[in-house]
């Protein structure tokens, strides 16, 4: 058995946090050149072993367009997806990774040029944008003139096919008209949030947005009731484990298993386990 000690610091790491303005990212760091994401020490797609939060600076983002910068993983899963419906040239990336003075400056010239319904409904508050975890992307149709706030992404073409095969790499679309009063955020067809696989694909086939997949994640305590999710050959189990302040504990992993270690930035911390049927 292999184990790995965990502690309540981590509930504001891993691809899994949410971030919004009922959970802002919690640590004094965010005002820094810091984001909250993952280290990789491994995840399942690559065949390696384990993967856990932790904050990284900036050397921590690749580069996917532009100035336009993405955590490592998110970045190499965008690139992937692009490639696979052969859209580097035809999509466009508007905006990823942004540090808390970036998004402050948003926020203030959206409120000067478009006013505070718009701005409400569509930049989030500094400290509570996905946009400072260097998980979440801002996609456009490649024109000349793309509108750095709401670029155009419609349901159709290029477009429609990224969307369509964003679960099978990871991402979600994040902000969907029918779940604003959910998110609190207007509906936004080209904002994409990476959360990684299969918590993608359930999220898509069960159309739930992320607040609401973690509300379902809450209901499965580890150790007693994973939810699961088969597809072919294998068998992923996914549970939660609440953590009170300052706790630290150790979890037990049989040796070979692949599995994957991610706060939700609210009170716990999701575990999911790969095994074979």
């Amino acid at each position: 058995m292999e184990e790995v000690l965990i502690s309540s610091g981590d509930i504001s790491k891993g691809y899994l946090i949410l971030v919004n303005k009922e959970y802002p990212l919690k640590e004094a760091s965010v005002k820094e050149k810091h984001f909250h994401t993952p280290l990789l020490k491994a995840v399942p797609q690559t065949g390696l072993r384990y993967a856990m939060g932790a904050n990284v600076k900036k050397e921590g983002l690749a580069r996917v367009g532009g100035e336009v910068y993405l955590e490592n993983r998110t970045a190499s899963m965008l690139m992937q997806l692009l490639d696979d419906i052969q859209a580097r040239k035809k999509i466009a990336a508007v905006s990823g990774y942004r540090s808390f003075q970036e998004q402050e400056r948003i926020y203030k010239d959206s409120l000067s040029e478009n006013g505070k319904e718009f701005t409400e409904k569509f930049v989030a508050l500094p400290g509570s944008s996905e946009h400072q975890t260097g998980l979440a992307i801002d996609l456009g149709e490649a024109k000349e003139e793309i509108d750095f706030l709401c670029p155009e992404f419609p349901y159709e073409g290029i477009c429609q096919d990224f969307r369509e095969k964003a679960a099978f790499f990871g991402f979600i679309q994040r902000y969907e008209k029918e779940k604003e009063d959910i998110t609190s955020i207007g509906h936004e067809p080209w904002h994409f949030r990476y959360v990684g696989y299969p918590h993608s694909k359930i999220m898509a086939e069960k159309h739930l947005s992320l607040e609401e997949y973690e509300e379902v994640i809450e209901k499965h305590p580890y150790g007693r009731e994973p939810l699961v999710f088969t597809e072919g050959k294998q068998r992923v189990e996914i549970s939660y484990l609440e953590m009170k302040e300052g706790e630290e504990t150790s979890l037990s992993f049989p040796a070979e298993t692949l599995y994957q270690i991610s706060g939700n930035n609210k009170k716990g911390i999701i575990i999911t386990q790969w095994q074979r049927r």
